[in-house]
């Protein structure tokens, strides 16, 4: 492909990338800031004992904690009786499991949770070859609560409230993630939740592809029209120790 970018002489490309690192600097230094004001935020308290169904049966939020007190839920959108979970959602899937052991040793447990009934969620979570705890609550207001689900009325009448905002919206499921903190008495506090683009941090992918010499290369209507289930690919990855990684 024809490059459209000014070719330079290594002295000029030195000047433009300085160039480039103090705004990067800034930014890192906003993004360090605003993690500490995340972290001050004040908190919630959960009123209510949500009931999960997972691979080990009934557990309620508190026993999601798995001896920890931080939580963090991940809101994949998977519906009762859908084929499939939602490929955006997939896409951000994809990054959980290589951290579970940091996480898992700092104090953090994660769990992803969707309404769709477990056998629906276990089908497609084997299909994808997940390793991560993955629970429904279906039954349960836990989805409707944090603003992920959505009841026939609130489809019909306007909007709804997601990401701090009511929206226009036809889907019954969009996607989020909530954080929370579990004292030794017991007591559970809601601490942070992020929706929409506030998930794009999350995704690996996503940090590679942005310093990738094309970027993100989302030029159809909508952003992720590109992206896939990574089942669907027709390229995958296939370690064979003699650097060569794909077929």
């Amino acid at each position: 492909m024809q490059t459209k970018h000014k070719v330079v002489s290594p002295a000029e490309w030195d000047l433009a990338r300085k160039a480039l690192l103090v705004k990067e600097k800034e930014l890192t230094r906003m993004r360090d800031q605003v993690a500490k004001e995340r972290m001050a935020l004040p908190w919630e308290h959960v009123e209510k004992s949500y009931e999960f169904n997972g691979p080990q049966g009934k557990e309620t939020l508190s026993d999601l904690f798995d001896g920890r007190s931080q939580l963090i839920t991940v809101h994949f959108m998977l519906g009762p009786g859908w084929a499939e979970g939602c490929p955006g959602c997939s896409f951000n899937a994809d990054s959980i499991d290589g951290t579970l052991p940091h996480l898992l040793n700092h104090d953090v447990s994660l769990v992803v949770v969707s309404r769709a009934p477990l056998e629906e969620i276990q089908r497609f979570q084997q299909r994808m070859g997940w390793k991560f705890k993955w629970v429904s609550s279906n039954g349960s207001d836990f989805n409707y609560d944090y603003h992920v689900s959505f009841t026939p009325e609130e489809l019909n009448n306007g909007g709804v409230y997601y990401n701090y905002a009511k929206i226009p919206n036809k889907s019954e499921e969009l996607p989020g993630l909530s954080a929370f903190y579990k004292e030794e008495n017991g007591e559970i506090y809601h601490t942070y939740s992020a929706y929409s683009r506030g998930m794009d941090q999350m995704i690996n992918t996503y940090n590679y592809l942005d310093i990738a010499p094309l970027g993100r290369n989302e030029d159809g209507p909508h952003t992720m029209d590109w992206m896939k289930h990574h089942d669907k690919y027709a390229v995958q990855p296939v370690a064979t120790g003699n650097g060569s990684c794909c077929h």
